[in-house]
């Protein structure tokens, strides 16, 4: 069957920078592949992009931008035969770089021409889609501070993070998962699909997109020094090592909170109540990889 590709561009790239993108496509994207545009103009209505993609044969949608568009494109596509491309124009791109797609655009776009693909695993959360990580605490906190931000990137996030960093306080928790039930205090919570948050952060090195599990990373309250360290390994993929890190593998997790609070699902940020049901689903996406990617 021959392909057939929607380019799916993020309403907020901006439009010098949506231009130069499809610009780009255009000059090096091979004659014998069909492919459209269309821009995502309303952040709130993805409807008629979904209609556009199942009602004209669509074998490929490709999201141009970060883990929010990948996340609205990927999850209007599960359990389907259209496969997920990316190219990856966000702060973070953390399912991108998992997969191996380059993060530059020239090499992302001969990637999608290859047409490797594979199949993975998504997650839910309160039966809401996601491919990267999911959380509660810290990381959620943040996130959601950084979607108000005026400024965007990785500068701005990292200067959000230092700011909160030791403002934020801890909270108690229930876990519920493999058939036990456990208190614990932790500064966050995440739920990892995949090992890393975007710019190869990774909180759970030994999370596999394949293997019908999450692996559950807890941080434990933490000092100024051993803050550092767990920063430490974070960047050397070994936070699994830290003895501020409890990690648990299951396919579904139950944590239940004091409060209404904030969590995250690929860094988009989303309000919810105390009780917090994650749960694996097995090979429910088709994507598109890089060469680095190792199948399992």
């Amino acid at each position: 069957m021959p392909r057939k590709l929607l380019f799916i561009v993020n309403p907020n790239a901006g439009k010098k920078k949506s231009d130069k993108i499809i610009q780009t496509i255009r000059k090096t994207f091979p004659a014998n592949i069909y492919y459209q545009f269309v821009i995502w103009k309303d952040k709130n209505n993805f409807d008629e992009i979904v209609k556009l993609l199942k009602s004209e044969g669509y074998t490929d949608a490709i999201a141009v931008g970060g883990d929010g568009t990948v996340n609205q494109v990927a999850k209007n596509i599960l359990n389907s035969n259209i496969t997920l491309g990316i190219i990856p124009i966000g702060s973070g791109n953390g399912l991108a770089r998992t997969l191996g797609i380059s993060i530059d655009i020239e090499q992302a776009i001969k990637q999608i021409v290859d047409g490797q693909t594979t199949t993975i695993d998504s997650g839910n959360v309160n039966n809401i889609p996601f491919f990267c990580t999911s959380g509660i605490g810290f990381d959620a906190h943040i996130g959601n501070l950084f979607a108000t931000s005026k400024t965007r990137g990785l500068n701005s996030y990292i200067k959000i993070t230092f700011r909160e960093l030791f403002k934020y306080r801890a909270k108690n928790y229930t876990l519920i998962f493999n058939n036990q039930t456990i208190q614990r205090k932790a500064f966050l919570i995440t739920v990892a699909n995949a090992g890393q948050y975007g710019n190869d952060f990774y909180i759970a090195p030994q999370a596999n997109l394949q293997d019908g599990y999450f692996h559950v990373a807890l941080l434990k309250p933490f000092n100024i020094i051993k803050s550092i360290g767990v920063f430490i390994n974070i960047l050397k993929r070994s936070a699994h090592l830290s003895s501020s890190i409890e990690t648990f593998v299951t396919d579904k997790i139950t944590i239940i909170r004091n409060e209404k609070d904030v969590i995250h699902f690929d860094g988009e940020p989303y309000f919810e109540g105390e009780e917090i049901i994650f749960e694996n689903k097995p090979n429910s996406l088709k994507v598109l990889i890089g060469d680095s990617f190792k199948v399992a």
